[in-house]
């Protein structure tokens, strides 16, 4: 048996990749929500949910003792909750953290207490608990915990199979809710949390991946899940999603449970004095909010209209199946929104978040790959350390695709001009090729240790430094000074400048007008880039 330890930095560090990935898939999570009363959107609202839990622990001091952690997490958890997942997870969350407390070690006998807990008080806020859901879910991979206890299981081999029983679980729920079955799909808010409980063990283990990437033990003989939406608004009871929360000394969980059965469906009301979490479907938001500001005080109050939420849902995925399959299709890496907005209006189909820090993995660019609809698929890396995951996905992809390597964003732009969608993917990855190769790129950043420049010359951690084309060609003590430098050493006729994030619009209106002053036959193209680490990347040609 493994006698590998983890910390409780280990297990938080794993929760917050767990957010990571779902936040990256929260809209795959999405698409399956289709009941009739479309309660916000499943994905997003678990993902907010975590998301918070993630900034509280982050706000802890390092070393903060087991109670601390867990209060933090309960606490995030609850002031986050969105929607009836939202709230559901937090409760998991709490029963988790509960269930833990007992334990000074995180081994098989504490996951499976916490499980287990986990469960109790999952099932104990909903009133009416349904069976294909979110609840049945985590039972089932309660259940697991469990044998793995019995069978004497390492703690990777128990974490495995409580991932698998979950993946199985949420495969088995169009078997125990008949509108699942009826449309065609499984449970949005299962497969919310078994990706969780998949991306928790990857991270925890050290692995770059998830089961669920590598696997097929959850579908078995089962077939293929197609997603569409519901149309059917007329069989929901009620308009509004109402969710907020309580600040009350007085407030009687049941008695408050009573008067919201009263008002509507789905509701929730968790917590322990003074903080309560509730949420409810009604028709009258005036009358419930009254109930609550009697008893106590109220905040982060959210009121959803669901009916039009169902609209905008039916006509955003409508137009997504109308879109025609064109012949060629991009997917391109960007570091910062503004680079990926004008990626987008340029042509490119997809965008894949990742960067100098941040490398998206040959799956990432796979997955995008795949999710354009076009014949063939070109894809823009956009920095020498992501061309080789490109290559290995454009080998990979089942749509013809081919990689132009592209170096760096500036170099995309071009590229995406010298596009025709008339040729071949071939002859278009030729022409992409040479108009990249044809920009030369400048990235001012700063100094994270002593080194020297392409001179020789010393340089010192913190110093503002330019890049040309991966070549250290400027040292300045200014953002400014390091631009005007390495434009001096790069002869060109127009530059297009994109300013990082914290670089603000006063500091590059001012680089402009320096730049025009230094070099005025030279045309100037200031736009917002957003990236991280580096407040200026710019191009000439």
């Amino acid at each position: 048996m493994s006698t590998t330890t983890y910390s409780s930095n280990n297990v938080l560090n794993a929760v917050a990749a767990a957010a990571k990935v779902l936040d990256e898939r929260k809209e795959e999570v999405n698409r399956l929500n289709v009941f009739p009363v479309p309660d916000g959107d499943t994905g997003t609202n678990m993902s907010l949910t975590i998301q918070s839990v993630v900034s509280n622990v982050a706000n802890l001091p390092i070393g903060a003792p087991g109670a601390d952690i867990r209060k933090a997490i309960t606490t995030g958890a609850l002031m986050g909750a969105r929607g009836n997942s939202g709230v559901i997870t937090s409760q998991i969350l709490r029963g988790l953290c509960e269930g833990s407390q007992s334990f000074d070690e995180f081994d098989v006998e504490s996951i499976a207490a916490s499980f287990d807990r986990a469960r109790e008080v999952a099932f104990q806020a909903v009133r009416k608990p349904v069976e294909g859901t979110i609840l049945t879910v985590l039972r089932d991979s309660a259940a697991a915990a469990k044998v793995a206890v019995e069978q004497e299981l390492s703690i990777p081999e128990a974490l495995d199979a409580i991932v698998a029983e979950a993946y199985a679980s949420v495969q088995r729920t169009p078997d125990l809710l008949p509108v699942l079955k009826e449309h065609g799909v499984v449970d949005a808010g299962g497969f919310g949390l078994a990706i969780l409980f998949d991306a928790f063990t990857a991270a925890l283990l050290g692995r770059s991946g998830t089961m669920v990437d590598e696997m097929s033990f959850a579908r078995g003989s089962h077939p293929k899940v197609e997603i569409e939406q519901v149309n059917d608004w007329e069989g929901s009871q009620y308009r509004y999603c109402n969710e907020f929360l309580v600040d009350s000394d007085t407030l009687d969980k049941d008695a408050a449970l009573e008067f919201l059965s009263t008002m509507g469906d789905c509701e929730l009301c968790v917590g322990e004095v003074p903080k309560f979490k509730v949420h409810v479907h009604s028709d009258h938001p005036d009358q419930v909010l009254k109930y609550f500001l009697d008893h106590g005080q109220i905040s982060e109050v959210f009121i959803h209209n669901m009916q039009i939420q169902s609209a905008e849902r039916t006509e955003k995925l409508a137009a997504e199946e109308q879109t025609e399959r064109k012949p060629l299709g991009f997917v391109a890496v960007a570091a910062g929104s503004g680079q990926a907005e004008i990626l987008k209006s340029l042509g490119v189909d997809v965008i894949v978040s990742g960067g100098q820090t941040m490398n998206p993995s040959t799956k990432d660019l796979l997955d995008a790959a795949g999710s354009v609809n076009a014949d063939a698929v070109i894809i823009l890396p956009n920095n020498s350390n992501i061309i080789m995951a490109a290559n290995s996905a454009a080998e990979l992809s089942e749509t013809p695709c081919a990689v132009v390597p592209t170096k760096s964003v500036p170099q995309a732009f071009s590229a995406l001009f010298a596009v025709d969608v008339d040729a071949s993917l071939e002859t278009n990855v030729e022409e992409m090729t040479e108009a990249a190769q044809a920009v030369k790129t400048g990235e001012v950043t700063w100094a994270t240790r002593d080194s020297k420049d392409a001179e020789g010359n010393p340089i010192a951690e913190g110093d503002v430094i330019g890049i040309a084309d991966g070549s250290i060609e400027a040292v300045d003590d200014s953002i400014d000074g390091a631009v005007l430098t390495l434009l001096g050493k790069m002869d060109a006729d127009t530059c297009t400048i994109l300013a990082g994030e914290g670089y603000s619009d006063e500091d590059l209106e001012a680089l402009v007008v320096k730049i025009e002053e230094a070099y005025d036959e030279l045309e100037v193209d200031a736009q917002r880039g957003e990236q991280p680490l580096y407040p200026i990347v710019f191009s000439v040609e």
